[in-house]
């Protein structure tokens, strides 16, 4: 098993950096697609040693600018 799907109790808050499957999983969006918004700047991201890892307030600060938009559509 990956290490990236063994869950780490928190207590119930959400971590401060998401894995790239924990964030594409939330955003249900396939993993190129998440890779796609970094690429693009869309979606910020940080890397530690050879992994990425995308910020929880990131994520949240991009559903909000999606939502934003739909709302002046």
């Amino acid at each position: 098993m990956k290490d990236e799907t063994m869950q780490v109790n928190t207590g119930g808050e959400t971590p401060a950096l998401l894995t790239v499957r924990e964030a594409y999983l939330r955003l249900r969006i396939s993993k190129w697609k998440l890779y796609d918004l970094i690429r693009n700047r869309l979606l910020e991201s940080v890397q530690i040693g050879r992994r990425r890892f995308i910020p929880a307030d990131r994520l949240r600060a991009y559903v909000q600018q999606l939502q934003q938009r739909e709302s002046f559509a």
